[in-house]
């Protein structure tokens, strides 16, 4: 009798355990490789937000009187949820009026209908910088990771500087709880908005261009992509634009392994090929995640001068 009691708790505890867990987020069957289907990412590594950047959001999410933009603070800690200053960064710097801070640190309430509310009408998402394994350990898997997807598939923008930028790969880079130097650490997975991937920011500002190359080496499903400050990229189906002042780092496992381009087209240099671990995009300058390849044409503004 008191094993049967025993066995009939652990029964009732599982059955509690499987109804408060955590929903799994659906993701649909896509055309693409690693960009979203529908809707806009903008990836930005830290630093001052160029305008233009700004310009782009604000019109992916609808313009200034149209849009309706959820902000993201959990990256920052838990006196970002009574802290009104990335609501108003937000509002200064597009015009938009309608913002609203989305902020717990509570899986829980993130699985809740009641919790997502705004984002159920959001035109836009903005994940701000700080930790992005406090992002994951608020939303990753829940009814909230599933609603930001929702934005997406509705055709809206999802936008994140530094952490915010890092948490919309699939694999976290610098997760770890104890600090930002540990590359791979307690918290691997990311919100996945941009598929197979693993993002780096502040790239050449705090000199880690190197860092993202082991990594895509030993996993050559993964894009790696470093973003240095003040530059952003723009995600559209498998098609990536540079935007911004400085410069984007693509790790691909075959040029890793010495298989990318040739340095020569005919007798003219190939300012897109490279024998290294990873080669630099500029503003204007766009890639092919499908078929990993850059995009020649008239965006390649610095070139063709």
């Amino acid at each position: 009798m008191k094993k049967f009691t025993t066995v009939f708790i652990l029964i009732v505890l599982l059955l509690a355990a499987i109804g408060y867990s955590q929903t799994p987020v659906t993701i649909n069957p896509s055309t693409t490789k690693h960009g979203p289907e529908k809707g806009s990412l903008i990836i930005i590594g830290g630093g001052q937000i160029p305008p233009e950047i700004w310009k782009k959001f604000t019109e992916l999410a609808g313009g200034e009187k149209k849009a309706s933009i959820v902000v993201v603070t959990a990256a920052l800690g838990d006196s970002a949820g009574f802290n009104p200053e990335s609501v108003e960064m937000i509002k200064r710097e597009t015009g938009i009026s309608n913002v609203t801070l989305l902020h717990t640190k509570n899986l829980a309430e993130a699985n809740s209908e009641k919790f997502i509310h705004s984002l159920k009408t959001a035109t836009g998402v903005f994940f701000v910088g700080g930790r992005q394994w406090r992002i994951a350990d608020s939303y990753l898997n829940t009814m909230t990771h599933q609603a930001f997807f929702e934005v997406l598939e509705r055709g809206g923008v999802i936008a994140g500087t530094s952490a915010g930028a890092t948490i919309q790969g699939s694999f976290l880079w610098r997760g770890d709880t104890s600090g930002a130097h540990i590359l791979v650490g307690d918290h691997t997975q990311g919100l996945g908005f941009l598929r197979n991937s693993v993002i780096d920011q502040h790239l050449l500002k705090r000199n880690r261009m190197f860092d993202l190359v082991d990594v895509v080496k030993s996993n050559l499903q993964l894009i790696g992509i470093g973003l240095d400050e003040s530059t952003a990229i723009l995600v559209q189906h498998d098609t990536l634009e540079v935007m911004g002042k400085s410069y984007v780092a693509i790790y691909d496992y075959s040029t890793i392994q010495g298989n990318g381009p040739k340095h020569t087209v005919g007798d003219k240099e190939d300012f897109t090929a490279s024998n290294g671990p990873f080669f630099f995009l500029h503003e204007g300058q766009k890639y092919d995640l499908g078929s990993r390849a850059v995009i020649k044409g008239k965006t390649d503004k610095k070139n063709n001068r």
